[in-house]
């Protein structure tokens, strides 16, 4: 018999931060991929102002290949367990139900599937057994060939609707709605003016009803809006685009997201602040 965890909150939008166990990372080439390094980033996030940390071991950048079940579970589960230990909030950012449930025991409290479930179908009879919340995002495809399904007619009624009928196959999958998190998926089968879109409507993302998780972060629609003001005309590398990520945090802190998943937490968590005092103003 499952016990229901619940859905963290904290009074105002998230932060949640990222660490990427992977080798090949877009955003940070691998310098967490050891588990002592993962571990102290980790910490290091919660010290900068992240609420929950995300741990992932399977890059889903354009183009990437999928690792192997077996390393992923050596990459991810000892992060886990370390973070936890340290009482910090922990998700696994993973699209394999064995993975998810082997972090969930190992301290993690959410799982974030970037495929809603369809990468593997015994994800969501798992999560539904471990009674976490479990994070739906719009998805297209594996990362090997998603570019080429970045077609849309209207990008914000096909995604909004393409989402809920997800919800509505996970909640029949046996997973409550009060623990369903949506995610647009910003970056995932989607062009920059697609990006740029579903960021202009979060209000019509939240009419979905479930809060929203909004992952900007030093994506290519920021490297993009950036390109025309460098000197050479070339979008800046991943790494320079956390003041740009920070601005699209106050953006949907402002309209709403349950949480903003972010590499650099520092300006963001002082964005959100801003976002939520401006708020409370209006």
């Amino acid at each position: 018999m499952s016990t229901l965890r619940g859905l963290p909150e904290w009074g105002r939008c998230a932060v949640m931060g990222v660490v990427n166990v992977t080798p090949d990372s877009f955003s940070d080439g691998g310098r967490w991929f050891d588990t002592t390094a993962a571990v102290k980033r980790g910490i290091d996030l919660v010290a900068d102002g992240a609420d929950l940390v995300d741990v992932g071991g399977e890059s889903t950048r354009p183009g990437a290949s999928r690792v192997d079940e077996e390393e992923e579970l050596r990459r991810v589960v000892p992060v886990v367990r370390g973070l936890a230990a340290e009482g910090v909030t922990v998700s696994v950012d993973t699209m394999r139900a064995r993975v998810a449930d082997r972090a969930v025991a190992a301290g993690a409290v959410l799982v974030n599937d970037v495929s809603g479930g369809l990468a593997d179908p015994a994800m969501v009879p798992a999560v539904a057994a471990a009674g976490v919340p479990f994070v739906v995002m719009h998805w297209r495809g594996f990362s090997h060939d998603m570019n080429s399904r970045a077609v849309y007619g209207d990008v914000v009624t096909e995604v909004v609707g393409e989402l809920r009928d997800r919800m509505d196959a996970v909640v029949d999958g046996g997973i409550p709605p009060e623990l369903i998190v949506l995610d647009p998926g910003l970056g995932f089968a989607k062009e920059a003016a697609h990006d740029l879109a579903l960021v202009a409507r979060i209000d019509a993302l939240r009419e979905l009803g479930r809060p929203l998780l909004v992952a900007a972060s030093r994506k290519r629609f920021l490297g993009h809006v950036l390109a025309g003001d460098t000197r050479d005309g070339l979008p800046p590398r991943a790494r320079e685009r956390d003041a740009a990520t920070a601005a699209v945090s106050a953006i949907a802190a402002y309209e709403g997201a349950w949480a903003v998943r972010v590499h650099e937490v520092r300006a963001t968590a002082d964005a959100v602040r801003v976002a939520r005092a401006v708020g409370a103003a209006r």
